[in-house]
């Protein structure tokens, strides 16, 4: 996201910055106040904005600058800058102080750019602002790589910055890279540097992706996060649906407090009461003692009710008892239990055609969908996102199957975007990781596990072994099918790749076998063979 896009975090509440004429003597002090804010994602760009402001503050600057190196273009560019003329600025390496800087790996001090051979004229042209004087430092990891440069410009009630200005920055800058490591940002920027085919992208809470749909979502989140607003989020499976929980919660007033998932899919229905609101003791054969219930495990956080479509209901009266009036009764108890939580929904189904078939409750389906979120599914977010996320998965399995990274071949990024990802990003992930492990050296066309179909179109699977074959769709544009067909035609693709075997396919899909049985009944795909 380019730097002049930090008006959509205002509505976080920051800490405050207080006045500095003097700039502090320790140096820490710059970063104290921003330890909580560092793993919290969508702050990411409030932060670093927030840190430049101290940054200056402390070093008696008029602006600063937060450069990163973008390995594909060898370019620097502005992630976080006091630029209102302009969204973002790129440097080449070796152009202006700071590519002079990020070249040459030193500090430079410019006490007066003019006749400044290292002085980038174009820039002040650019945004009108005159630069009287100038410092800018290396950012470096821990293993001493440069990979960006801490820019101030114009020392106020003075000619120029001091060397102890030098030093000064220069350890700012060590706590700056220690911050920065912690983040997202940096695991992208490492990417970057082993993978310098594709530019740096934009990680936000972890979810890779910079397409126009995730962009308007990312700014949703930004408003919904910092409320208690019970939000619900809809797409297809593998679509992301769990990460957009945690970014709810990791940037809400709950981040410290505990993040509960339930998943409805994977529970007998018998068990899902239990499960959210535990039990008393003799509350059936076997409780021989008070259980407490996911409710209660995350008093003072959130509790994410994933696939909240599969909730009988029976079960969604009590929840609709919890987010009115924020009590409940245990299984088998009378004694209502007070509650203070969050909740966040999700779910594949289309739950207003669930309520006029009768399956879902009105009251409940309006009380849940106070923020709704509707993900795209892969195959919408572009081929850029998928190329993204493709050499993001390829780094990361190898990291986490101790292997070398292999190189992605032209054709094998070429196949991955014509792919129609009916399973979304579990399935890239999960094809990646085959590919990863299987090549050598290169990931080929032929070492994506992926269906032998008409590349251009949606795949239409064979029918699955113990599936009517009848019950095949037929090839039709994905964007004109309800979600449901959508679904079934995905678990049709994975009951088909893993040859009928419904327990491989209740485990790719991560549904209980139960659900998957009643899944293919529901859809008239016949009964157990």
């Amino acid at each position: 996201m380019p730097s002049g896009c930090y008006g959509a975090a205002s509505a976080f509440v920051l800490p405050p910055l207080p006045a500095m004429p003097q700039a502090p003597s320790d140096v820490s002090q710059v970063l104290l106040p921003f330890g909580g804010l560092v793993g919290r994602e969508v702050d990411l760009d409030a932060f670093l904005q927030t840190l430049m402001d101290r940054i200056a503050i402390t070093l008696q600057a008029d602006r600063g600058t937060l450069w990163l190196l973008d390995p594909a273009r060898r370019e620097l560019f502005s992630r976080a800058a006091h630029l209102p003329e302009v969204s973002q600025i790129r440097v080449k390496l070796g152009q202006g102080v700071a590519g002079t800087v990020a070249q040459a790996g030193h500090a430079i001090n410019v006490p007066d750019p003019r006749g400044e051979q290292r002085f980038f004229a174009d820039i002040d042209r650019m945004t009108g602002y005159r630069t009287t004087s100038l410092l800018a430092v290396p950012l470096r990891d821990g293993d001493g790589a440069l990979y960006g440069v801490l820019q101030v410009l114009n020392r106020r009630g003075a000619d120029r910055f001091t060397d102890d200005d030098t030093q000064r920055l220069t350890a700012i800058a060590s706590q700056v890279s220690t911050a920065l490591q912690s983040t997202s940002l940096y695991q992208e920027l490492q990417r970057a540097k082993d993978q310098p085919q594709v530019p740096v992208g934009y990680f936000f809470n972890r979810i890779i992706g910079e397409s126009p749909q995730l962009q308007a979502i990312y700014r949703l989140v930004r408003k919904a996060a910092p409320t208690d607003a019970t939000v619900l989020l809809r797409g297809e499976s593998g679509s992301g649906k769990e990460l957009f929980a945690r970014a709810v919660h990791v940037n809400g007033p709950r981040r410290d407090q505990p993040f509960i998932k339930v998943d409805c899919a994977a529970l007998p229905a018998t068990l899902i009461e239990n499960e959210l609101f535990g039990h008393e003791r003799g509350a059936f054969t076997g409780a021989d003692h008070r259980v407490p219930g996911k409710f209660e495990a995350a008093s003072g956080g959130t509790v994410f009710i994933d696939e909240i479509g599969e909730l009988p209901l029976p079960v969604q009266g009590k929840l609709l008892r919890v987010i009115q009036d924020r009590e409940f009764e245990r299984v088998g108890g009378t004694q209502a239990v007070k509650v203070d939580v969050r909740i966040v929904a999700a779910t594949h189904r289309d739950l207003a055609r669930m309520v006029a078939e009768g399956r879902f409750r009105e009251d409940l389906y309006y009380r849940i969908k106070v923020v709704e979120v509707v993900l795209p599914p892969l195959r919408e977010r572009g081929a850029e996102d998928i190329e993204r996320l493709a050499r993001h998965f390829v780094a990361a399995v190898a990291r986490r199957h101790r292997l070398t990274p292999p190189r992605l071949s032209a054709a094998a990024v070429e196949r991955l975007k014509r792919y129609r990802w009916p399973g979304n990003v579990r399935e890239l992930e999960n094809c990646i990781e085959s590919a990863v492990v299987l090549c050598e050296g290169e990931i080929l066309e032929e070492h994506l596990p992926l269906p032998d179909v008409d590349r251009n179109a949606l795949p239409t699977p064979a029918a699955a072994q113990g599936v009517n074959a009848s019950a095949a769709p037929a090839p039709m544009d994905a964007r004109l099918l309800p979600l449901a067909e959508v679904e079934r035609r995905h678990i049709l693709r994975v009951l088909d790749a893993v040859k009928g075997n419904r327990t491989a396919a209740a485990r790719v899909l991560e549904i209980g076998r139960n659900t998957l049985a009643r899944k293919l009944k529901e859809y008239g795909l016949g009964d157990e063979p």
